[in-house]
């Protein structure tokens, strides 16, 4: 009886034993909730990490000030005076003034927000892999995909985040103001957003293979270059030089943030720059700071898929990688 009992017991131990806990459980029996509950574990702290460096906080404080200073001088406009019997401007030249140093003030922004973007995710992998931290995190289930994709999550929600609350407070104290309001503000905040993501997605690629300095230093050429690109694709198509019009597409196929620039630029223009503009020589379409249509539907797709694309190309290189 004792050696019935004994295995009684024995399988009565075995059968109510504690289930082994989540993290101890090999990641192919965990489903792909708890696979979407780690990208955004990852993703919040993130978020908690980046929100700490000095960083973030030099890019709030740059941003409070620009929106000062601009509000305060659009706030003058109207004391403004012209000619020898010292006219004031009009309400209508007032708003055309006003509309284009916004887009001059919303450019500063997008080159600071990539800047940004590239100083956040340039150390992103290649920081932890160098540190250790990445072979500390990888020992647990955790994927690398999971750990890849929880970081453009987050750093992407910064970047949407700071995007929407910028503008936002720019456009009303500019409308209040001189009465001015962008035609298409949402159209603007999904475009400038768009060309972030790029730039933040290519930067945490080359953060898979590259410290973050030289990973820096590449995202940033790329953004130059694409810039670039896109100026002498514009001089080629109001000369009609074919070559140079396709060397310009060519470079915004490559990387696609100066083409959503050019969508955010256009959200801005209202319709009476864009007649005029249009009514101009040649040589004013090839100015950066002009633009007359957006972009087609097919280049914000292409754009779209870009950023998957680079994205999943990030993922291989990261599991392909020796840690």
């Amino acid at each position: 009886m004792s050696a019935s009992g004994g295995a009684a017991r024995g399988g009565d131990a075995h059968t109510f034993a504690e289930p082994a806990p989540l993290s101890s459980r090999p990641p192919a029996t965990r489903g792909p909730l708890a696979d979407v509950r780690q990208v955004v574990a990852i993703a919040r702290l993130t978020v908690l990490e980046a929100t700490r460096k000095k960083l973030v906080i030099a890019l709030l404080v740059i941003t409070a000030l620009v929106i000062a200073l601009s509000t305060v001088m659009f706030s003058r406009l109207g004391d403004i005076t012209v000619g020898r019997n010292a006219t004031r401007l009009t309400p209508g030249e007032i708003r055309t003034f006003t509309s284009q140093f916004l887009v001059f003030i919303m450019f500063m922004f997008s080159f600071v927000l990539a800047l940004s973007a590239v100083f956040m995710a340039s150390p992103a992998i290649s920081g932890e892999i160098e540190s250790g931290v990445a072979l500390a995190i990888l020992t647990r289930p955790v994927a690398r995909a999971q750990v890849l994709l929880g970081k453009w999550l987050g750093l992407g929600v910064l970047v949407v985040a700071y995007v929407a609350g910028s503008s936002l407070v720019e456009f009303a104290l500019t409308d209040l103001g001189t009465g001015y309001f962008p035609p298409h503000p949402w159209l603007f905040m999904a475009y400038m957003a768009g060309e972030t993501l790029v730039i933040l997605t290519l930067a945490i690629l080359v953060s898979t293979r590259l410290p973050a300095m030289a990973g820096g230093i590449v995202a940033l050429g790329a953004f130059g270059m694409a810039w670039v690109g896109g100026i002498v694709g514009a001089i080629g198509a109001a000369f009609g030089n074919g070559t140079i019009a396709n060397i310009g597409t060519a470079t915004r196929l490559l990387v696609p943030s100066d083409a959503l620039w050019h969508g955010a630029h256009y959200a801005l223009e209202p319709d009476a720059v864009i007649a005029g503009a249009n009514a101009a020589s040649r040589a004013f379409a090839a100015n950066p700071f002009i633009a007359v249509q957006p972009p087609p539907p097919t280049l914000d797709l292409w754009a779209a898929a870009w950023i998957v694309a680079v994205l999943a190309l990030a993922i291989w290189s990261f599991r392909a990688r020796e840690i």
